[in-house]
């Protein structure tokens, strides 16, 4: 993929696919870490004179105007973290407004264009439409940088199809991503230990499966520890549990043992009455959860297991929580297991969305970890080895 640095930007104007699908509180924002992930490469390219034109998607409209979904919100704040850069908002996405916008944008200043999903056509899977769409997008630039990570496994108009028309280079964030992810699945240093949490197995049957040929341990913890834990037989009581995928667990286990790869279950867990964060809990052995308690975070003894299993890691990657985290009373597992992987002395990787969340809210310095992914289904999507249409694109 070519970078920035081999395009010719000056006077040019330069589309630029970030990722700036932030969480809201009304119009708040409750974590900027995909906006100020944004800025280095809108940065670069102002500073060498290009007229940048940013666009993304913010949040699940149904291809019309959504106020809730507006990205003006997060324009404010990308203004601000841009400091005295003129940034101009569209407040549509191809249409009169955007041409405007774009038309008004002189060398070295930004516009940002309305969220994409507005457009039917960005999500479209007729290709035809789909096209349509990145025609009339693509129109707005001389040439465009794909920089938006998280969302370079979806084949929609501004990821896929719009490099395809316009010269291209992949921005920054995308390249440092594709970097480590090259690092987990080509040559990690060893022990490799991924750690999975999160509420679903069925979120990362491909990954698991992937993982398996490639790791020397795997801890699984989350709510889908208690489908592992079902599948053996054992007494998960009202625990979170996907029956379906007995099976393929069950395979999971067997091909670890087969490979000699470690995978590490909770031992014990916080089981509570019922799902609120004031609800009653205590600690029960994971293997005997009573019927009427559903399993929520990691215990006290499984977090020393998960921390000493971390001890001589050399590489480390992290998806999912570890236990329902956005309430306190059971978010001491995730955060045990993000400040024991904050100490390990090798190459650590923080990523998707929940968990990045999470280490923000419990106020871990990024800097502790060596990367913190800004893609969630996009990173998890490369280490199944699947082919990321965003990706291909740029590579063209």
């Amino acid at each position: 993929m070519r970078s920035i640095d081999d395009l010719a930007v000056a006077g040019r104007r330069v589309l630029v696919r970030s990722d700036l699908n932030v969480p809201l509180d009304g119009e708040r924002i409750t974590d900027d870490g995909r906006i100020q992930a944004s800025v280095p490469t809108i940065t670069r390219l102002t500073e060498r004179g290009a007229r940048v034109v940013v666009c993304s998607h913010l949040g699940r409209p149904k291809g019309e105007p959504t106020p809730e979904f507006s990205l003006r919100p997060v324009v404010r704040r990308l203004g601000e973290l841009l400091g005295g850069t003129t940034v101009r908002f569209a407040d549509d996405v191809v249409g009169e407004g955007a041409r405007r916008v774009v038309g008004e944008t002189g060398d070295g200043e930004v516009a940002v264009l309305e969220n994409l999903r507005f457009e039917p056509g960005e999500t479209s899977k007729d290709d035809a439409e789909r096209g349509a769409f990145a025609e009339r997008l693509a129109a707005l630039a001389d040439c465009y940088v794909g920089d938006g990570f998280g969302a370079v496994h979806r084949k929609h108009a501004s990821v896929y199809d719009v490099p395809r028309r316009l010269p291209h280079a992949a921005g920054g964030l995308v390249l440092a991503e594709v970097e480590v992810l090259k690092t987990l699945t080509e040559h990690p240093g060893r022990p490799y230990v991924v750690a999975l949490g999160g509420a679903k197995v069925s979120d990362k049957l491909g990954v698991i499966a992937n993982l398996l040929t490639k790791v020397d341990r795997l801890l699984i913890g989350g709510g889908m520890a208690y489908t592992f834990l079902a599948a053996q037989g054992y007494e998960v009581g009202a625990s979170i549990q996907e029956k379906d995928q007995f099976e393929q667990v069950r395979g999971f286990l067997s091909d670890a043992q087969a490979r000699g790869v470690e995978l590490v279950l909770p031992v014990d867990v916080v089981a509570a009455t019922r799902f609120a964060a004031d609800a009653e809990h205590e600690t029960v052995p994971a293997t005997a959860i009573p019927a009427d308690r559903e399993g929520m975070d990691i215990g006290p003894e499984t977090r020393t297991l998960f921390v000493n299993r971390l001890a001589d890691a050399r590489t480390v990657f992290w998806n999912g929580p570890m236990g329902v985290f956005e309430f306190p009373a059971f978010a001491h597992g995730t955060r045990a297991f993000a400040e024991a992987l904050a100490k390990v002395d090798g190459f650590t990787v923080v990523g998707g969305g929940d968990v990045v969340a999470a280490v923000r809210g419990l106020g871990m310095p990024e800097d502790a970890f060596s990367h913190i992914s800004t893609g969630g289904g996009a990173s998890l999507e490369y280490l199944e080895g699947e082919e990321l249409p965003g990706l291909s694109a740029l590579s063209g």
